[in-house]
């Protein structure tokens, strides 16, 4: 009976975890981490968006990965400005560990002159990103 009442427990626990990690996944949201962190086109690759630029680190077979890349380069499309660059987390580890990437995909936004603003884990929602993005635009941060 002891064994039963264990499994019963342990199952509820990792179904609240599971909810829980769920309802966090794709959330676009301010982490004090990455505070003054700042990026620039030599370790992009790429030349920062005039605007703002939405970086996602993926990896070769992540599935939510390719949905990101479809809704990133949507988002970027429509608002002038705005740069999407996809990084290979694997080809590219000096940077995902300085960054502290756990999981792909994650996105990064970026303001005009390379400093996170938002970042996401998991794949994010258009809604948003489009948000995130004009925190990123207009300058203003949580608390300013």
């Amino acid at each position: 009976m002891t064994g039963l009442v264990v499994c019963v427990l342990v199952l509820a626990a990792a179904s609240a975890y599971g909810v829980l990690q769920r309802r966090r996944s794709g959330r676009v949201r301010v982490r004090g981490r990455d505070d003054g962190k700042r990026l620039d086109a030599a370790e992009l690759g790429a030349e920062l968006g005039e605007r703002a630029t939405l970086v996602q680190f993926s990896s070769a077979f992540c599935a939510p990965c390719r949905a990101t890349r479809r809704i990133l380069g949507e988002v970027a499309g429509m608002v002038p400005g705005v740069t999407h660059v996809e990084i290979d987390a694997e080809a590219h580890l000096d940077l995902v560990r300085r960054l502290d990437i756990l999981k792909t995909p994650t996105v990064l936004v970026l303001d005009a002159d390379g400093r996170v603003v938002r970042r996401a884990t998991g794949q994010p929602r258009k809604a948003d990103v489009i948000a995130a993005l004009g925190e990123a635009v207009g300058g203003t941060r949580p608390g300013q």
